[in-house]
């Protein structure tokens, strides 16, 4: 599959620029083989049964950035990739030009010096404790998605409650709709909880730069997977429950870690795991995740998980129902599906209580009950033409200009998307698919 399969266009106003005012108030999109349900976040334990296991992880967010100057006074931006011992870490670093080895770079108090260039990041020598620095100089990392400074609210609500190993520059966000009272509705349905590590490095804010995915290789994140969960594992597979992951970070652990056969080896090591539609999952069975960036590899990852078609519906699905995306929006559940070239998801029933329907827009048309991915019909894949789709219930212009269509229709025929879509876009903000990527790579220091 091509990176051009996996754009579409997002509404600005859809990407969740704060969080919502209680962790588990949050909406829940549920997904299966043939059918979507719109939830609360609080309905997830009816979704489970006793005796299935919930897969964590419980890495915590630094406050990686730092803002300094060098000798010269030019000013500098550093995120820090990776502490790699008491006064080492790799950094990603923005500078009007770039710093040599012996370059001396300036906090408010205390320093570093530029050791070495290694491939994308710099290794510094920090002048005290890596860690001592980064809580008194350190700004918590939000995405570039999210396009405020950072609020005192951020550092409880940019961490899951159950985040405890300091290491990662961005947050697992499927767990960040979980708040204490929920962790214990689960335990009281007898809802098993796990726990691994995977520390999350810039590289997951970095753009696939090939339109060919074989060639895209990703950034190495390091994990550790306790003795106590890999049996946890082995134990509800046995008496016939299943495992759910809370976001792709734990998806991508459990994956790692497991064998040809499935079982999951407990220990530390690196991954650099790239799951694309084609990728036979052997440990994970459901899958709690937010709502991705177009092409994004988090995208990729979830369309194998559920199946292409699958997932263009849902996404079509939740911007006419207008959730909320990102690191800071709604949840969606999905179940896996193994054949993932799956048949077209037309066949999706969509279930949604009257008394949860959000309320619509009053600038649009009502969107329909089912949005469905249609085909380009009337073009070929890949023409510059404006290409439109047609669907059981009216049309939408195709947003990605190749197999399929990510973007809802309306039942009046009209085109229900934002003239600002967010594909190719920041909110305020004009030009190219391109042009916008070299922009978020920019605040990320790529």
């Amino acid at each position: 599959m091509r990176l051009s399969d996996f754009d579409f266009e997002l509404p600005p106003e859809l990407i969740a620029q704060h969080p919502g005012t209680r962790r588990a108030d949050s909406r829940l999109l549920h997904v299966t083989r043939d059918s979507l349900a719109d939830l609360h976040f609080a309905d997830l334990p009816s979704l489970l049964a006793p005796g299935d296991l919930l897969v964590f992880n419980d890495t915590r967010v630094l406050r990686a950035r730092l803002h300094g100057t060098k000798d010269t006074g030019g000013r500098i931006e550093a995120l820090v990739e990776r502490v790699l011992d008491e006064r080492e870490a790799l950094v990603q670093l923005r500078a009007s030009k770039p710093p040599k080895p012996g370059t001396r770079l300036h906090w408010r108090a205390g320093g570093a010096m530029v050791l070495a260039r290694e491939g994308e990041f710099w290794r510094l020598r920090f002048d005290e404790p890596v860690h001592a620095c980064l809580r008194r100089e350190g700004e918590l990392p939000l995405p570039p998605y999210i396009t405020r400074a950072p609020e005192a609210r951020d550092e409880e609500r940019y961490q899951t409650v159950y985040a405890r190993a300091p290491g990662s520059v961005a947050a697992p966000t499927a767990g960040l709709h979980f708040d204490e009272a929920m962790l214990a509705r689960l335990r009281e349905r007898s809802v098993r909880l796990a726990f691994v590590t995977l520390h999350v490095g810039a590289g997951t804010f970095q753009p696939v730069r090939v339109d060919d995915l074989s060639l895209h290789r990703m950034h190495a994140e390091r994990y550790e997977v306790p003795e106590a969960t890999a049996r946890a594992i082995d134990e509800t597979r046995a008496r016939g429950g299943r495992v759910l992951a809370v976001g792709t970070t734990s998806l991508r652990t459990l994956e790692s870690a497991a064998d040809d056969d499935g079982r999951v080896r407990p220990g530390r090591g690196e991954t650099r795991l790239f799951v694309t539609p084609g990728y036979r999952f052997r440990v994970v069975e459901r899958l709690l995740t937010n709502f991705h960036l177009p092409r994004s590899t988090l995208l990729m990852l979830v369309s194998a998980f559920a199946g292409v078609d699958r997932v263009r519906t849902a996404y079509a699905h939740a911007i006419s129902r207008r959730y909320r995306f990102f690191s800071y929006g709604d949840a969606m559940l999905l179940e896996r599906c193994d054949d993932w070239a799956s048949p077209s998801a037309n066949g999706l029933r969509h279930s949604s209580p009257a008394r949860r329907a959000p309320r619509s827009s009053p600038r649009r048309a009502p969107p329909s009950s089912s949005a469905t991915p249609a085909r380009c019909a009337t073009r070929t894949p890949g023409s510059r033409a404006d290409l439109r789709c047609s669907t059981g219930s009216g049309t939408a212009r195709c947003c990605s200009r190749t197999r399929g269509c990510w973007t809802a229709s309306s039942s009046s025929g009209r085109d229900t998307r934002s003239r600002r879509g967010f594909r190719g876009r920041l909110p305020g903000r004009r030009g190219p698919a391109r042009g916008r990527r070299e922009r978020i790579r920019g605040r990320t220091f790529s």
